[in-house]
């Protein structure tokens, strides 16, 4: 019954449509018809063009998976599995959002916010490669998605040094990296089509310069 509630804390707060509110009450702006579609942090400050609006996006979505972990560590026996289910499902919720027909954001913001509390070296990993990418490249898809893709190799090959750092401690290693791929995948999935966009501007950019 403990992994139902845990799943169902973590949905429905992951649930709420941040973006989607905040733009309608601001801007009467449908945010999943404008700009990429996404219901997130970053295209909502593309769209208005207020970091204000972005900078509120942004938090609210951090406080969705922050709160989830937190009440099922309030609520729950001290166990891993718990907190770790409630922020897997916020994040999976936000990302494909029931109240938006399915779309939604990528989930960085809900998984930090959860990370932060759950296990805070996997998020202090991301966050240090996410500043290199972007200091090397200047562009934050290109960032955001190799930051994902590393993190999910210094889990797997650090998963010892993160165990020690992540509470409540899990029961086995396995569990850990169930957990941490299985939160990096779902944002890895929603940073596909972005990708493929970043390919086929590498790719056109290749063209003009063999034509020049």
């Amino acid at each position: 019954m403990n992994y139902i509630v845990s799943a169902i804390i973590g949905y429905l707060l992951g649930s709420i449509p941040t973006a989607y509110f905040v733009l309608k009450k601001t801007h009467n702006l449908d945010v999943t018809e404008t700009g990429s579609g996404n219901a997130g942090a970053m295209n909502s400050f593309e769209i208005t063009n207020s970091k204000v609006v972005g900078l509120v996006v942004l938090v609210i979505d951090a406080l969705k998976g922050l709160l989830s972990v937190y009440l099922c560590l309030l609520i729950f026996p001290i166990n891993f599995v718990y907190p770790a289910l409630a922020l897997f499902f916020a994040v999976f919720s936000h990302c494909f959002n029931p109240w938006l027909n399915f779309k939604g954001g990528r989930g960085l913001a809900t998984a930090a916010g959860g990370a932060a509390l759950l296990s805070p070296l996997i998020l202090i990993s991301w966050g240090a490669l996410w500043v290199l990418l972007f200091l090397l490249k200047k562009d934050i898809l290109i960032a955001n998605v190799g930051a994902t893709i590393l993190t999910i190799f210094f889990a797997l090959s650090s998963i010892d040094l993160i165990f020690n750092y992540t509470y409540p401690t899990p029961d086995s290693y396995s569990t850990l990296v169930l957990f941490s791929s299985g939160l990096l995948t779902i944002i890895f999935i929603k940073h596909i089509e972005p990708l493929k966009e970043i390919i086929s501007n590498f790719k056109n950019s290749g063209k003009r310069k063999k034509d020049e």
